[in-house]
């Protein structure tokens, strides 16, 4: 969970100092909504910080899962939270395609000053919980 501590607090740094310099270009070329849709689900689906985060996330979920559930329930567990990432990345992508036209610079940065802020936030906690299990 230390891990989490750094990796999610930085992130948000980064998010947070970055924000200032987002810009929208207008330039829009003859993409077809169901091609920038898959586009950007693909995107998602094989994002590296995502995947190591749902490994993350999916593996301590499964290790406490295992030493209270069989086999089979376990193999239903990880279908059900594998479903629920492709169902989410899913989601993301069609609100992203959907609400894009009325994305502008300063609700671009507004976003990313939230999430940068969620980034720490849910990185602190982790500390906190890590720092609980070193303790006790």
């Amino acid at each position: 969970m230390a891990f989490w501590l750094f990796f999610l607090v930085y992130t948000g740094i980064e998010s947070l100092f970055g924000a200032s310099k987002i810009t929208i270009h207008n330039q829009r070329t003859n993409v077809t909504y169901s091609k920038s849709f898959f586009s950007g689900f693909f995107m998602s689906l094989v994002n590296p910080l995502t995947i190591m985060f749902w490994l993350g996330i999916y593996g301590s979920v499964l290790a406490n899962a295992a030493a209270s559930y069989s086999t089979n329930q376990l193999i239903i567990y990880s279908s059900a939270i594998i479903s629920g990432l492709l169902l989410w990345d899913f989601t993301m992508a069609c609100v992203a395609s959907t609400f894009r036209r009325f994305l502008t610079n300063q609700l671009l940065i507004v976003i990313s000053i939230i999430s940068g802020i969620s980034l720490i936030g849910f990185g602190l906690y982790f500390g906190y919980q890590a720092f609980i299990l070193l303790t006790h």
